[in-house]
This record gives C-alpha cells, structure tokens and sequence, in this order.
C-alpha cells in the first residue's frame, strides 16, 4: 500500500509539472509572475506537496527561481541570455546531428520522414503550434539517434529556458518557411548519412535563430519576451 501511495505521489507531480511547463511555454504564467503553492494547488485541484515538488523540479530546469522565505517566480530571460543558449545549442545539436547521420537506421530514416511531412503541412496550413511541436520531435529524435546522452541532457536543460518564446520568432515575416527548408535540409543530410553536412547545416539553423531573435531586439520588444528557442 505504501509503495502504491509513493507512485500515486509520483504521478501527481509529474503530472503538474508538464502542466506547469506548458503554462510558462505558452506565457499564461508571465516572465517575473509569482509562484504562490495555495493558489496552485487550487487551480490545478491538487496538494500543496505536489506543487512544492513541481516548482522544485522547475527551479533545476532553470525555469524557476526562489529567494529565500519568498515565493518562487517565472525566470526572466534576456536576449543575450537566450544567444548564448543558442550558441551552446548550435555546437551541441550540431554534434548530435553528425552522430545521427553515422548511425540512423532505415526505421530512423522512416520517422524522420514522417516528421518531415508533418512539418511540411503545419506549415503549409500557417499552423505555428503544430509545427512547434514537430521542430520539437526533429530534434529530440536525432539526438536519439544520436545516442550522445551528455550532449541530450545539456540540451534539455537549455531548451527548456528558451522554448517559452518560440512563437515569437516562428511569428516573424518569413521565418516559419526558412525554418521548415532548414529543418528539411537537416533531415535530408540525416538520412543521406552525411555527417559533415548535418552538422554543418544544424549549426547554420542555430545562427539563423541568433538572427531572428536580433530582429525581434530590433523591433524594440521587452527582452523578457525575446527568448529564441529553435525555430
């Protein structure tokens, strides 16, 4: 019985969590916005236990912060914050993107296709969420080709922090169509089994990212709201 009370807490958190990520993905918690346990726990119709160990877990992703006896809050990001996430990204995805393509088998050549379709039609439809989503799914599926578990878990930390404010860039003139070439020409080098021009091509989706989020800081919007992600 104990052990079922245990995992039934488990679920309960990790169950919050993924809600309370999305909520701050999606801005209904705002950059600077306190995190107050009562409120929550109302909100969601769960206990307090289960929101003080979300929050925990949000404050290692770096989503968090909390100062001592006082409520926890939604982390700003400043753009230069979110260029130097980038820039890691850029070397990281990149490396990953040349191990995928030394390694992709014909059923990872299949779903990355797969991917490729859906992206292709999300973005045909001007369907910014769906091809979030899919951009999303690209990158944590050639990374698991990849097999470099060091390089997946910098990833996760630093995507986490920026993927918050992707449709902003995804919304900017054009950008939505250079990101699914981007993303194709990616999958294509995957698939060809070309490691040199995965990587490269990667890396280059990255700077062009950098370059987004410039625009964005060109268009005089708060920094608190122009947090580049991969886009």
């Amino acid at each position: 019985m104990q052990s079922q009370d245990i995992e039934a807490g488990l679920t309960e958190t990790v169950s919050l969590l993924d809600k309370l990520r999305m909520a701050i993905y999606h801005m209904e918690f705002a950059p600077g916005q306190r995190l107050v346990e009562s409120d929550l726990a109302r909100k969601y119709d769960t206990s307090r236990g289960a929101v003080r160990e979300a929050i925990a877990l949000l404050q290692n992703e770096g989503l968090v912060t909390r100062e001592r006896n006082r409520s926890a809050s939604v982390r700003p990001v400043t753009i230069e914050e979110a260029i130097e996430i980038l820039e890691v990204r850029a070397v990281v995805e990149g490396l990953c993107a040349a191990k995928a393509a030394a390694r992709a088998s014909t059923e990872d050549h299949r779903v990355l296709r797969i991917l490729a379709e859906e992206m292709t039609v999300a973005v045909k439809r001007g369907d910014v969420l769906t091809d979030s989503m899919v951009s999303d799914q690209v990158h944590t599926k050639i990374r698991e080709i990849a097999g470099q578990q060091a390089a997946a878990g910098i990833i996760n930390r630093l995507r986490h922090q920026g993927v918050r404010y992707q449709f902003r860039v995804s919304l900017l003139p054009g950008r939505l169509v250079e990101g699914l070439e981007e993303h194709l020409g990616i999958i294509d080098a995957v698939i060809a089994g070309d490691p040199e021009l995965a990587e490269r091509l990667s890396r280059d989706h990255f700077a062009n990212v950098i370059k987004a989020v410039r625009r964005l800081e060109e268009m005089n919007l708060p920094p608190i709201l122009t947090a580049g992600f991969s886009r």
